[in-house]
């Protein structure tokens, strides 16, 4: 795996942190020293955590599963998708959606339902047969939906592991992600908590340069280990989770199947006539012989 060298990741800045009063204690052990009341980060050690997180994407993909990026500054954002639709990954860049994985569910409907409008837009599709006014609400909720969804148009599962640059920034998607048990690789500074990171590697998360390195490296493992892992359909779930704050992560009432009673038939007119005649019959023959005593 290509993997970046000190003097590539010196020159990308990636060993600048933030101020020593806005660190966090806890990435005391990636600090390496103090210079003019800026941390500067322990590069040896970011390398070594970037080995790690490029083992572990490759990992996730040779396994089948799909990798998640995440990253909404304004500055970064085109660098992120860029490279996540090189390497074939999902991205969010426009803004997390609250319950995004933990009611995935809900967001499998959306994203349905965009690619229903998406389909009726097309020439020949089915918005030519409605009003102008329809066509003009149904294109507006079309680029509403796309605008959020876009990213993540083909996850029809929940990411095998996510990708976050600035964890502090995206910390909603940081705790949807432990709460579901996802694997997390997150581009931390001197501010951030890495304790919640599966795989932390520390550097400047908000430098254009280091951001597009470190963002670059991942997706090099990603297209390795795709060229490696066999080709396999996309399967939608067959059963999917929403997260609960009482019973953490639990079926979808959607999805669970209910028992269906036996269908009753219904009796035809004919077999109805039959049996009552057929009752009629042998009501009459017992009254006969009554009857027949009494006259006697």
């Amino acid at each position: 795996m290509a993997q970046p060298n000190l003097e590539q990741l010196l020159e990308a800045g990636v060993h600048f942190g933030h101020q020593t009063r806005r660190w966090n204690p806890k990435m005391r052990r990636f600090i390496f020293a103090e210079r003019n009341g800026i941390h500067i980060i322990d590069l040896q050690k970011t390398l070594r955590q970037l080995e790690l997180a490029q083992k572990l994407a490759r990992d996730v993909i040779l396994r089948g599963d799909n990798v998640l990026f995440v990253c909404t500054k304004r500055q970064l954002v085109n660098i992120v998708k860029s490279e996540a639709e090189r390497c074939g990954a999902m991205y969010v860049t426009e803004r997390w959606l609250g319950g995004l994985l933990t009611n995935f569910q809900t967001v499998k409907k959306q994203v349905r339902r965009l690619k229903e409008l998406e389909a009726g837009s097309e020439a020949g599709g089915d918005f030519e047969n409605y009003t102008k006014k329809e066509q003009l609400m149904m294109s507006r909720q079309r680029d509403k939906l796309s605008k959020n969804l876009a990213g993540i148009k083909n996850l029809t599962r929940l990411p095998g592991l996510m990708f976050v640059i600035d964890s502090k920034k995206e910390r909603i998607a940081v705790n949807e992600a432990n709460k579901l048990s996802i694997p997390l690789i997150a581009l931390v500074d001197t501010n951030a908590d890495p304790d919640l990171i599966t795989v932390p590697i520390a550097g400047n998360d908000d430098a254009i340069r280091s951001v597009e390195l470190m963002t670059k490296s991942i997706a090099d493992a990603i297209v390795e280990a795709r060229r490696e892992a066999p080709v396999r359909e996309e399967v939608e779930e067959a059963e999917s989770y929403t997260y609960s704050s009482d019973r953490g992560a639990e079926p979808e009432e959607g999805d669970k199947r209910r028992k269906r009673r036996p269908r009753r038939r219904r009796a035809k007119p004919e077999a109805i006539a039959a049996r009552l005649k057929t009752g009629g019959e042998e009501g009459g023959g017992s009254e006969e012989p009554a009857e027949q005593e009494q006259e006697g």
